[in-house]
């Protein structure tokens, strides 16, 4: 398995793609960047997600930029809609080049005070989306013997969240996921399943989201730029890996979390609730879980009122940093007090 991280001077090279995409979550946030970032490359695209007024206005754009656009509104929880997408690409360009399954969906508010149905949703999109989209773009990759499936997983398939349990189990989930289709794919090595870890993203998606917390969500600081893990997908699609991590702390966290990963959890735990405690209140909300999201921006608009943002993100690195090494320290001394 081959891991990168991306940094913000890596960039596409010059040349025009020349590759048929379909993009799910395609209507904003991440989707819509990336949908413009391929858009400008040349790219044909096949826009998916369940508002098609939202996906008309990024059809829109990227036509503008030169690309040949299909609009096809799906909900991804549903296998036969994601099927009929993958048709209606075949049908349009004739093949299919890249998959991009970037659907995700969150409910924030602690396990139990949670309804059922929505940590089921948050599953179903999350990580049954995900599975219906590989299974509906596979057999066409398997049978042209190449192919790149792009899974957007998110730090979150490797440290768990607090108050996201659904979440975590969805991530985590799909992190595995990834994995046995690669072990199945081995022996056609022109099909290619590449995993994608960001830190947090400035995206829609924080105030979209169901919220069942009672208090107004704020993202934690060291936001990451949509354009940036766009940027990530442009690259993956003319070179593949396997995982490819993205923001400051992304390895540290890992690296936490793998030394221990209890006291990591608690330590989330309590990160969250002083975030909450001292947040505004709000009512719960089932956000976009059930219904599509209205409005189609690429940013969330966090990082435009935190212009400290990268001085944050970097204390935090070495914080998460000196966090772990403080864990890797804690961790072996209580195994050489459990040995002896």
């Amino acid at each position: 398995m081959s891991f990168q991280s991306f940094s913000s001077s890596s960039s596409p090279s010059s040349y025009k793609l020349s590759q048929v995409v379909v993009l799910t979550g395609a209507s904003s946030g991440i989707g819509r960047a990336t949908a413009l970032g391929f858009a400008g490359e040349g790219a044909d695209l096949v826009l998916a997600a369940r508002e098609r007024e939202a996906l008309d206005v990024v059809a829109a754009e990227c036509s503008a930029a030169g690309a040949r656009v299909l609009v096809q509104p799906t909900d991804v929880t549903d296998a036969a809609a994601v099927k009929r997408l993958a048709d209606a690409a075949l049908e349009r360009f004739g093949q299919i080049d890249v998959w991009i399954n970037n659907v995700g969906v969150g409910a924030i508010g602690l396990f139990d005070k949670t309804p059922m149905d929505a940590h089921r949703r948050v599953v179903e999109a999350n990580l049954l989306g995900h599975m219906n989209g590989a299974h509906a773009v596979l057999p066409h990759f398997r049978a042209r013997g190449c192919g790149t499936l792009i899974n957007m997983i998110s730090l979150g398939g490797w440290v768990a969240s607090p108050y996201a349990a659904a979440y975590s189990a969805s991530k985590f989930g799909l992190r595995g996921f990834s994995e046995a289709l690669r072990a199945e794919l081995a022996e056609v090595p022109g099909v290619h399943v590449c995993d994608v870890y960001p830190t947090f993203v400035d995206t829609p998606g924080v105030t979209h989201g169901a919220n069942y917390s009672g208090h107004r969500l704020t993202p934690p600081p060291g936001l990451l730029d949509p354009r940036r893990v766009a940027k990530v997908m442009l690259s993956l699609s003319r070179r593949p890996r396997s995982s490819t991590y993205i923001g400051l702390g992304a390895r540290s966290g890992i690296l936490a979390h793998a030394l221990a990963p209890n006291l990591m959890g608690r330590l989330m735990m309590r990160l969250t609730e002083y975030s909450l405690d001292r947040a505004e209140p709000r009512p719960q909300t089932d956000g976009n879980l059930f219904a599509p999201s209205r409005g189609h921006a690429t940013d969330g608009g966090f990082l435009a009122t935190r212009p400290d943002h990268r001085a944050a993100a970097a204390a935090g690195v070495v914080a998460t940093a000196l966090g772990a090494v403080a864990l890797a320290g804690w961790w072996a001394l209580r195994r050489r007090r459990v040995v002896r």
